[in-house]
């Protein structure tokens, strides 16, 4: 395998509370479950901007499927490697995130396309996904940038993104169309390779408290 091939290769990646695997058809029932109730499913996919039209959030298994085939077109195209978040502990599906618009070239890879079920939010679950994927892109991959973005009116999305360590670099006005075809402005983060050794021991540190808080309940 050359060393552009590995940047669309899509290994398996296991921590100690999550796996990431690549997502197919084969998950749709597990997409469907973690997405909770029709309040939760709808706060969830508010924010999200697929491309090539919007997909409302999951209410049967066939859309639960055609979300999934939207993540693989994009696989196909090379533009969205998608993961399917697998917990550890349970083996259940927790939610997705993805790398998108790799770059060998320019040794750029963004992640973005996260979701989590409502029950894994605060778990330690998003971090360590995080913490994966950028363990991959900066040691295997040698990437030298990886941005983040997300819709300015998801300050959740901004602080849990922040909480990573990820630097603020702007915003792209009317950068995407929203589901409902309002135009977003996305805000721009990004961590380079000179951020990475501390704030992968951040990461580390703050996973590691996540499990001592799973340890004691």
């Amino acid at each position: 395998m050359s060393d552009d091939d590995l940047w669309y290769a899509m290994p398996t990646l296991t921590g100690r509370l999550v796996k990431l695997e690549p997502l197919t058809l084969d998950h749709a029932a597990g997409y469907l479950a973690a997405t909770g109730t029709a309040e939760q499913s709808a706060e969830i996919f508010r924010w999200q901007s697929p491309p090539g039209g919007a997909l409302q959030c999951p209410v049967t298994a066939r859309d639960a499927e055609r979300h999934i085939s939207a993540a693989l077109a994009g696989r196909a195209r090379g533009s969205r490697l998608p993961y399917a978040q697998i917990e550890i502990a349970g083996g259940r599906f927790a939610g997705t995130t993805s790398f998108a618009e790799p770059d060998p070239r320019l040794r750029t890879v963004m992640i973005g396309y996260s979701w989590l079920g409502r029950q894994w939010w605060g778990t330690g679950v998003n971090a360590e996904a995080k913490l994966l994927l950028l363990t991959f892109a900066f040691e295997t991959l040698a990437a030298v940038r990886v941005p983040l973005v997300t819709d300015i009116r998801n300050v959740r999305a901004q602080s849990a993104i922040e909480r990573l360590g990820a630097q603020k670099e702007g915003v792209l006005r009317k950068h995407r169309r929203r589901a409902d075809g309002s135009w977003r402005d996305t805000v721009l983060y990004a961590i380079v390779d000179d951020d990475w050794p501390e704030l992968k021991k951040r990461l580390e540190e703050r996973i590691a408290r996540a499990e001592k808080r799973s340890g004691a309940s």
